[in-house]
């Protein structure tokens, strides 16, 4: 839930003049909440439930903590708890099955359902306890703010990478084949070769993701795009057997 002075700002913005969408954009909360605020600023008194504690399967956490940091986010109810939200793009229905089945595998019990946007469905749970399984949230974007673990997610993380990289390439990745010609005695012929790619615009959700890769033996290398290095590739056939071996194309 969020605090008096994060509300305050919110609603200091719309003061400006600025429209609920734009505030809603710049902040990360949902216009909902905002709306709500300007009708009563404090939160409504509610139940105290306890803490469902750690997530209750570990690897699962780590799968749904690599798709949270891509392409999830926390958006707080208007009255009380949040919202899970993670995107999954309709062209890859089996990630959708994954992302499901790792969500109720960290919390079992949790109601989960598929909310269908242009392109994707929102892959949807409420909690009141949210920003407790990630940390991470936080108003604004991603990349405009810092991405550090918990202690105790790092740990999660260092006992299953792999996890934590497949849900990584998931939301942010792909494996693609990539082609080149070279000249083999006087005659030009095409070579094809696959490839990884994750591609983020946050520093530090790519620094989690190479130092990973790092303890894994994984090489890889940075690649700039409008001359900004968040592309980063795998390309080494030794590199890229390992990806295949513990995460593979999405499907």
């Amino acid at each position: 839930m969020y605090d008096i002075s994060t509300r305050k700002r919110a609603l200091a913005l719309l003061a400006q003049g600025r429209s609920l969408n734009s505030v809603s954009k710049e902040t990360g909360m949902s216009r909902a909440a905002i709306r709500s605020w300007q009708h009563r600023l404090e939160p409504l008194p509610g139940p105290v439930t306890p803490d469902p504690g750690p997530p209750a399967d570990d690897s699962a956490y780590a799968y749904l903590l690599g798709l949270y940091l891509g392409d999830g986010c926390i958006s707080a109810h208007p009255r009380t708890g949040y919202y899970l939200r993670i995107a999954c793009a309709d062209a890859w229905p089996d990630l959708l099955r994954q992302c499901r089945e790792a969500i109720t595998k960290v919390r079992p019990g949790v109601g989960v359902y598929a909310v269908q946007k242009q392109g994707c469905s929102m892959v949807t749970s409420y909690s009141r306890h949210g920003p407790r399984l990630f940390p991470q949230h936080g108003p604004g974007r991603k990349h405009e703010r810092p991405i550090v673990l918990e202690p105790w997610q790092q740990a999660i993380v260092d006992a299953h990478p792999w996890e934590f990289i497949r849900g990584l390439i998931h939301s942010d990745g792909c494996r693609i084949t990539n082609w080149t010609t070279r000249v083999v005695a006087g005659e030009r012929k095409r070579y094809e070769y696959p490839r990884y790619f994750f591609t983020n615009k946050s520093e530090d959700i790519r620094d989690l993701y190479t130092s990973t890769l790092d303890k894994l033996g994984v090489e890889w290398t940075h690649c700039t795009r409008d001359g900004s290095p968040y592309n980063i590739s795998v390309a080494k056939k030794t590199s890229v057997a390992l990806m295949d071996t513990h995460v593979g194309p999405k499907h």
